[in-house]
């Protein structure tokens, strides 16, 4: 059976309904499943493949909450039973495909319907992943209902992304979208594509072309002691975000090893006083206020 969204479907992996660092004021946030970039560092490693429905999850499962189904054609599917679910994430840890079986299908109905549950609470609404764009038809049919619903049109629309969406992808999100968060992950473009498996041509082209159309809300920059080169290309970092708009957001990140799984775990993770090592040293250079950590872990 394809795992492929629809336009009037997605494949969600979490929805937060409440969330006050996804985008500005109180955001419903939702969690898409399924990724193109295979980031080292990458702290939800199950949301960037879809389930292979192996089964071996199932004997892990303490609840019984999964089982395997044989379908008419013969093929196997793990099945989900969310009544019996304690959320241990049990199968995320034993799942060697970086995916997970606790996946929903949502209808832009069945969307709409639970934001407008909450909507009197929400100032937006967050599409996040995974990586959001790559089910984009469907955050096309949900923006757009949201916009024209009276009900939901003060809510605005955001999307957290990796960037590598093509810009045709933007202009056609673009009429419906308040903002965009946007990654930077590296410089260099070898230094990108060992992090995550591409280069960084696209994700410059996404942050180039929404902030000229107003619509870039945040870029973000992970500090990774020793292994990003955001530190040592602080000189061309720093001239490139001196262009962006003075209302464009800078978050800092610092790499730690909450999630993360294979060699990442054996990297140094980023301290505080690194953090602000590396903050002073870019300030120096764009001399605008950034966003740093709040919490270390």
């Amino acid at each position: 059976m394809s795992v492929k969204p629809t336009q009037n479907q997605a494949l969600v992996s979490r929805i937060l309904t409440f969330s006050c660092v996804d985008g500005p004021g109180n955001r419903l946030v939702v969690f898409l499943q399924g990724c193109n970039f295979d980031c080292i560092t990458c702290h939800n490693p199950h949301t960037i493949n879809h389930c292979t429905h192996c089964g071996d999850c199932v004997k892990s499962c303490p609840s019984d909450a999964l089982s395997i189904h044989t379908q008419k054609n013969d093929q196997q599917r793990v099945i989900w039973h969310a009544d019996k679910c304690t959320h241990c994430d049990r199968c995320i840890d034993v799942c060697p495909d970086k995916s997970n079986p606790k996946i929903v299908r949502y209808s832009v109905d069945e969307m709409l319907a639970l934001i407008r549950k909450h909507h009197f609470f929400l100032n937006g609404i967050t599409i996040s992943g995974g990586e959001a764009t790559l089910q984009l038809p469907f955050i096309l049919s949900l923006f757009k209902a949201i916009k024209s619903d009276p009900e939901l049109a003060h809510l605005t629309c955001f999307i957290d992304s990796n960037g590598s969406l093509s810009r045709t992808g933007w202009e056609r999100v673009s009429p419906y979208l308040d903002g965009a968060m946007i990654d930077l992950k590296a410089w260099q473009s070898d230094t990108h594509l060992w992090l995550v498996g591409r280069d960084k041509h696209r994700v410059i082209d996404t942050i180039d072309y929404l902030a000229t159309q107003n619509k870039l809300h945040e870029v973000r920059l992970l500090h990774i002691p020793g292994k990003s080169d955001l530190d040592t290309e602080v000189d061309a970092v720093g001239d490139y975000l001196k262009t962006l708009p003075e209302g464009v957001k800078i978050r800092l990140n610092a790499f730690q090893h909450h999630g993360v799984i294979g060699e990442a775990l054996t990297w140094e993770k980023c301290s505080e006083s690194e953090m602000n090592r590396f903050h002073e040293l870019l300030f120096s250079k764009i001399n605008r206020p950034m966003q740093l950590p709040t919490v270390y872990t």
